[in-house]
């Protein structure tokens, strides 16, 4: 996935502006953790300050947009980690698990360079947002590349899983955060902020269907519930390996 970052990740770090709110749920279930590794860690989104924090991402182009300010950042991938057994009091992979060639081995190596909790946040692929009602090739995809959530403990061992409810008015543009925002969708800049857009090409036809909802009103009828929620579970989840 490195590679298709090189290619994708443009607009990456305008778009994905880390969530205020979820970033206090990561920082929790990393502890009193002081030396921690990032894997997968793109532009550095949810980074915790005042740690010494490493970070690991494959993509150049997601590596030219870290801050200067940001962790210290090393070009490898999750599948072959360049760390001694143990390294690590804590390690975390934000919504990037299911861009990995081979998520098992890279959780491992995870697990191997990591004296205490390993942090995930990740989606539950049995989990089916609105969106997919629109687009169900997102549907397809999750189930194709999102590991099932009871892999997580074979590979790792014992976790605690926690849902982590999406605010209504979240500064995180991954996929399916704005379940109360419908005509985002809509804008390609936008879209352009998850690779699961990139990943399932044309979506011309299920986006003029929606269009045309939210123009005669059959959107907010269909899912009028979501209109009064502040936030919600749109099966995202936090996985913490002890």
């Amino acid at each position: 996935m490195g590679v298709t970052y090189d290619n994708i990740g443009i607009n990456y770090s305008k778009l994905r502006t880390p969530d205020q709110r979820i970033a206090a749920a990561l920082e929790n279930a990393l502890g009193t953790a002081q030396t921690i590794l990032n894997v997968g860690a793109g532009t550095g989104s949810y980074e915790p300050v005042g740690r010494s924090v490493t970070a690991v991402e494959p993509s150049l182009e997601m590596i030219r947009q870290r801050s200067p300010n940001a962790a210290e950042v090393v070009q490898a991938s999750a599948e072959s980690l360049p760390f001694n057994d143990d390294s690590f009091d804590a390690s975390m992979a934000i919504l990037t698990v299911h861009h990995w060639a081979n998520p098992e081995a890279g959780l491992r190596e995870m697990r191997r360079v990591t004296r205490g909790p390993i942090v995930l946040l990740t989606f539950d692929p049995s989990f089916r947002p609105w969106l997919t009602d629109y687009l169900p090739e997102l549907a397809v995809l999750d189930d194709a590349r999102m590991p099932a959530m009871s892999a997580y403990a074979r590979w790792m061992g014992t976790v605690q899983v926690t849902p982590v409810l999406i605010p209504h008015d979240c500064t995180d543009g991954f996929l399916y955060a704005y379940w109360r925002r419908p005509f985002a969708y809509l804008d390609p800049h936008i879209r352009s902020g998850s690779s699961s857009f990139w990943a399932i090409g044309d979506v011309e036809a299920g986006l003029q269907k929606l269009k045309d909802d939210l123009d005669t009103g059959d959107w907010e009828r269909r899912y009028a519930e979501l209109i009064a929620l502040d936030e919600y579970d749109a099966g995202y989840r936090l996985v913490v390996a002890g």
